[in-house]
């Protein structure tokens, strides 16, 4: 098996979800037969929105031929990582390099897991939401975007409220009685606003 490890590791995170990882060939008398490749194993350490670390799955990528970098997709983001290099011949694989902790920036939220309405009176409704299953990053606020629907299904002019991201309910005062209404709610980090889940609600005819 080659008798070396690459040198020179460098990653450059390109985006939430993209890194390239750049490393320096090893001498060709050191990989003691066909030089195949290289590979690169990389593993999320963890993520920092969320403290837990669970099983570590190891992932590899094999770069064929004599490359000096390669391409990292699909990453999770706002997580750190680890990862090495290893040369390739017909034998094995040689030594690793050493680990390199690389972290990726924060992207957008995926959607809230749930939003449930309830209480229904003659002009208010409550709302109850939980957070999204990937943060992705820090929450800095929730967006909901209301419309009152008619019976012809014309939608009405849409109201939008901003809601502090530590908040999972709130009472909407002032609403129409016995009347539709669509809600479109979404999350958002420093980077954007991720995507909405919809719901319809009507307030009660009388009491």
């Amino acid at each position: 098996v080659p008798m070396v490890a690459p040198g020179n590791v460098q990653v450059h995170v390109i985006n939430s979800t993209l890194a390239k990882v750049h490393w320096d060939p090893v001498p060709l008398k050191t990989v003691r037969g066909h030089l195949q490749g290289y590979k690169v194993y990389y593993w999320k350490v963890q993520s920092l929105s969320r403290r837990s670390r669970r099983h570590i799955e190891k992932k590899i990528l094999t770069f064929r031929g004599n490359k000096t970098f390669g391409m990292l997709p699909g990453l999770e983001p706002y997580s750190s990582y680890k990862l090495n290099v290893r040369v390739v011949n017909g034998k094995g694989e040689g030594p690793a390099s050493p680990d390199k902790l690389f972290k990726t920036p924060e992207g957008v939220p995926s959607s809230p897991s749930f939003l449930k309405i309830t209480n229904p009176t003659l002009d208010s409704l409550t709302l109850e939401w939980g957070s999204p299953t990937h943060p992705n990053g820090v929450l800095t606020s929730y967006t909901l975007k209301f419309q009152p629907i008619n019976n012809t299904h014309e939608l009405g002019p849409l109201v939008e409220i901003r809601i502090p991201a530590n908040e999972s309910s709130l009472i909407l005062k002032n609403l129409n009685y016995s009347t539709r209404y669509k809600f479109y709610f979404n999350a958002q980090t420093s980077v954007g606003s991720g995507s909405q889940i919809t719901e319809e609600a009507v307030t009660i005819m009388d009491e």
